[in-house]
C-alpha cells in the first residue's frame, strides 16, 4: 500500500489539536526523564517548542492534570508529579484488556475487505522497517491497530482504549530497544489469528503484544531511576 494513500485513510494524519499536541510533547518529556519529578514547568519554553501560544499550553497541562501527570500548585503553576515504573504496567495493563477484547471481537466480525487493508500495513511495515523509517513505523503500529479496534465494530470499548493509550506518546514506541522487531513479528501472527477467525488466539496474541511493550518502557524507567540514584551518590 503506498505510503500516500495509507496516510489519506487514516485520520489522524493531519495535525492534532493544538492542546492535545502539547499534552503529547509534555507526557514524551516526562515519559523520558527530560523533565523529572517536582519540576515546575515554564509555559513559554514549551509553546515555542511546540510553536503554539501559550492557552494551547495551559489547555495541554490541565490534560496531563485530568490524566494525573502533572499538579497545579496554587500561586506557583503546573509542577511534574511522580511517573513510575508501576504506573506504566498499570497504564499497559488497562490497554491490554481493552486492546485484547477488542482483538477477540474483531476476529468475529472481520470482513475481506478489511483483512486486506492490514495485509497492505504489515507489507508496508516491512518496507518501513528496512528502511529504518522510524516516523513511518511509528504511523504504520498506529494502523494496524486502528484497523483491528475498527474491524471490532465495538465504538464505546474503542473509545475507552483510545482515552488509555493517549496517556503514553505513540512515537514513544520505536525509540524503546526491541520493540519494532517485536511488532514486525507479532502484527502477522495476529492478522492470521483474525484471518482465521481464532478468537482466543487473537486475543491472547495481542494482550501479550500489549503487555511486552510494558516491560520493555518499564525496564527502561528503573534503569534511568538507578542511574540518577547512582549518579547522586
Amino acid at each position: 500500500m503506498p505510503k500516500e494513500s495509507l496516510a489519506r485513510s487514516t485520520p489522524g494524519a493531519a495535525r492534532q489539536q493544538l492542546p492535545e499536541e502539547v499534552a503529547s510533547y509534555v507526557r514524551e518529556m516526562i515519559i523520558s526523564g527530560e523533565i523529572r519529578p517536582g519540576e515546575f514547568l515554564r509555559m513559554e519554553p514549551i509553546a515555542a517548542a511546540v510553536g503554539v501560544s501559550n492557552t494551547p499550553v495551559r489547555e495541554g497541562l490541565l490534560i496531563l492534570r485530568s490524566e494525573g501527570f502533572v499538579k497545579l500548585v496554587p500561586r506557583r503553576g503546573f509542577m511534574v508529579a511522580s511517573f513510575t515504573a508501576q504506573d506504566v504496567r498499570d497504564i499497559f495493563w488497562v490497554q491490554a484488556q481493552l486492546a485484547g477484547e477488542l482483538a477477540a471481537r474483531a476476529a468475529k466480525r472481520i470482513t475481506p475487505q478489511q483483512i486486506e487493508s492490514l495485509e497492505g500495513i504489515v507489507a508496508e511495515y516491512d518496507r518501513a522497517v528496512a528502511a529504518e523509517d522510524e516516523e513511518w513505523l511509528t504511523h504504520l503500529g498506529h494502523a494496524f491497530h486502528r484497523e483491528v479496534n475498527l474491524a471490532a465494530d465495538s465504538y464505546r470499548l474503542a473509545l475507552l482504549l483510545g482515552s488509555v493509550v493517549r496517556q503514553l506518546p505513540s512515537r514513544f514506541y520505536t525509540t524503546i530497544e526491541g520493540m519494532v522487531a517485536n511488532s514486525h513479528a507479532v502484527h502477522p501472527q495476529i492478522l492470521e489469528a483474525l484471518r482465521r477467525h481464532q478468537v482466543r488466539k487473537a486475543r491472547t496474541l495481542m494482550e501479550q503484544h500489549i503487555l511486552e511493550r510494558a516491560d520493555h518502557l518499564a525496564r527502561m524507567l528503573d534503569e534511568r531511576d538507578f542511574s540518577d540514584l547512582a549518579a547522586g551518590a
